[in-house]
């Protein structure tokens, strides 16, 4: 056997297998660049201050100060430079002129703790981008880079990139699952949490799936890979956060207008400043040019431009880490306000696996009879009633006859031909369109009960009738309980019966109900919401649903894994079928956009309380920069990182 582990990726980051980028390994914090540009022009900064204020050597000082310019400061001139020669004034030029005219102005200590307490906000800006795309690196480090794969009796080491479809990989006892792909032997309990935040570990056999990412607990596993690395469940959740976090929200592209006005507005009453009060009223020029060049860094919008990314990146890999898919701020944002929910029942609000409770011989033909043509028909159906009556039948024994010119018509029923004729299987509708009698008290008597019926019919008349009942999710109650607290409108959606339709949404305590639709009939009825109602939320499975999701303001798919479709389709994804998180997004919406709101109010009233103590020379340049852009930054930061705390 093989087991050397060979190394994969260069220092940049650079797959050696195949050339892709993975993730890049950082120097530890003591040997990052800019901390040791921090660390070097501080104590140089330090050094500059101690002779300026306790030695008459302040020429040296000044020299000092100059190098520390220098050392923090040559990037951000060489960038304000090129945005001058642009004609795009930025804030690095803005600190620039601040820097050189407080140098101008005998300030030198001043002007190099501009560039000093700038380069630091600079820092922070680029470790709140950094620890989102950390953010998105951890969710790819959870996929090993090596497959132990099996071949001709071997257990060979390679790299993920190099397994392909169809190979058949080991995953041993407390190791995590390379791809994603199909049990084929050996039993275990799978930790799926890293993929869909449940806290409980699933139970694995053959046959069933398997994805990249979870973690194998106590059984040994041979798994049959389905997808490459670049397509399993867990890369496309990487791609869809990554794609969520440069998307704009609404708030975000307002900040953006508002700080594309605001910095050359408070550039031109820094020019005012400068220029009227001398020209006017014969003030010294020097301290009137001193508070203009205040302004110009008050002008600097660094602050309110993150405050808003950096809470939606907070929110959104937050919801990641917690199996929950945003594909978008504006989506998080939209969650906050919203006034209908509206839930499909099956697979949502039921666990979309029903049962069959009831079979009725009717017209002269046994209960085995009844079993067996209904199973002939439905076992060409994908209908999730037709899966649960097959199931019954094979239970019992009951064998499948061939059948010739089967026709399926959607949301109706069946037609096929046995040996002994054509018989149907359908609802109440379908058996009114084709003319054939039914007992209609009967099927009352099941669909009072919440039970939703399938008629068997030989054409004249109804020859049995199969109930099934559809389990109720225990955490839908809650959900609609708490929706309902909220003073959120409850709406359910259906394709069963009025009286099903009715029994569900009393139990549930659900505000309105619709019955007996199409697919079409589906988006009809949101078209319709969306016109009553401003912000309109749907909850489906993300496959039968996909055209409902699409026209609501939000559309949330629930039970996405391994499920193209859902991810696909939806602009939220809840990985596991868990209604709880329904309520999870809410809150995370509520919570992070009361975070923008902080930070936008605070970054606002900073600058604006600043820009006016500048006009009395109350506030100095250091303290513009230390408490006006670095410090802010720094809050703004920490106030967005409260958001990760949401469970």
């Amino acid at each position: 056997m093989e087991h050397k582990k060979e190394e994969h990726f260069t220092q940049a980051g650079v797959c050696t297998t195949c050339g892709k980028e993975g993730l890049a390994v950082k120097d530890p914090l003591w040997k990052q660049r800019g901390i040791i540009t921090v660390v070097g022009a501080g104590v140089v900064f330090a050094v500059g201050l101690y002779l300026e204020i306790f030695t008459p050597h302040r020429w040296l000082a000044q020299a000092l100060f100059l190098l520390v310019v220098i050392l923090a400061g040559h990037g951000i001139i060489k960038r304000g430079v090129l945005s001058l020669l642009r004609g795009r004034l930025d804030m690095n030029f803005l600190m620039t002129i601040a820097s050189a005219g407080a140098f101008l102005i005998g300030h030198g200590e001043e002007g190099a703790a501009v560039i000093f307490l700038f380069y630091i906000a600079e820092l922070l800006e680029d470790y709140a981008a950094e620890r989102a795309r950390r953010s998105v690196g951890e969710l790819l480090s959870l996929a090993p880079e090596t497959a132990t794969l099996k071949k001709d009796h071997r257990e060979v080491v390679v790299h993920v990139h190099q397994v392909r479809v169809g190979d058949v990989v080991v995953v041993k006892p407390g190791d995590r699952i390379p791809l994603d792909g199909v049990v084929v032997h050996g039993t275990s309990s799978v930790n799926q949490a890293p993929i869909t935040g449940e806290s409980m570990p699933v139970e694995k056999t053959q046959g069933d799936p398997v994805f990249a990412g979870t973690i194998n607990q106590e059984g040994y596993l041979e798994i049959r890979v389905t997808k490459e690395s670049s397509e399993t469940i867990l890369s496309k959740i990487v791609r869809i956060v990554e794609q969520a976090e440069r998307e704009k929200s609404p708030t975000e592209a307002f900040i953006d207008r508002f700080a594309r006005y605001y910095t050359p507005a408070v550039v031109s009453l820094a020019l005012l400043v400068m220029v009227l009060p001398p020209l006017i009223w014969g003030f010294p020029f020097s301290e009137w040019f001193y508070r203009a060049l205040v302004l110009l860094v008050v002008a600097c919008p660094c602050a309110l431009a993150i405050s808003t990314p950096v809470s939606m990146v907070s929110g959104i890999t937050s919801a990641a880490r917690c199996g929950v898919l945003i594909k978008g701020g504006s989506y998080l944002e939209e969650l906050r306000k919203v006034r209908v929910v509206v839930f499909d029942k099956t697979g949502t609000l039921t666990e979309g696996s029903p049962e069959v409770t009831d079979v009725v011989p009717l017209e002269g033909y046994k209960r085995e009879d009844v079993l067996r043509i209904a199973l002939s028909l439905e076992a060409r159906s994908k209908h999730p009633l037709a899966d649960a009556i097959v199931a019954r039948a094979e239970k019992e024994g009951i064998r499948a006859e061939d059948v010739r010119d089967f026709k399926s018509i959607t949301g109706r029923g069946l037609i096929a031909t046995l040996k002994e004729g054509t018989f149907y299987a359908g609802n109440r509708s379908f058996f009114k369109e084709n003319n054939m009698s039914f007992q209609e008290d009967l099927l009352e008597g099941f669909e009072d009960e919440g039970k939703t019926v399938v008629l068997l019919g030989n054409g004249q008349r109804c020859i049995g009738v199969i109930a099934l009942m559809d389990r109720i999710r225990p955490a839908a109650f809650d959900v609609i309980r708490s929706l309902k607290k909220n003073h959120i409108k409850t709406v359910m959606l259906t394709g069963d019966n009025e009286r099903v339709a009715r029994a569900i949404a009393r139990r549930l305590g659900i505000d309105e109900y619709y019955s007996e639709l199409l697919p079409e009939d589906k988006v009809s009825t949101i078209e319709a919401l969306l016109k009553d109602h401003e912000h309109v939320v749907m909850i489906g499975d993300g496959i039968n649903d996909a055209p409902a999701l699409a026209r609501a303001h939000v559309g949330i798919a629930m039970g996405a894994i391994g499920s193209d479709v859902a991810i696909n389709t939806a602009d939220v994804v809840l990985m596991e079928d868990d209604l709880t998180r329904v309520d999870y997004l809410i809150k995370l919406s509520k919570k992070t956009m009361a975070v923008v709101k902080q930070n936008i109010i605070a970054s606002i009233t900073i600058k604006g309380s600043f820009a006016l103590l500048a006009f009395p020379g109350i506030v100095t340049l250091w303290l513009a920069v230390a408490v006006g852009d670095m410090g802010l930054s720094l809050a703004v930061i920490l106030n967005a990182l409260r958001i990760g705390k949401i469970r």
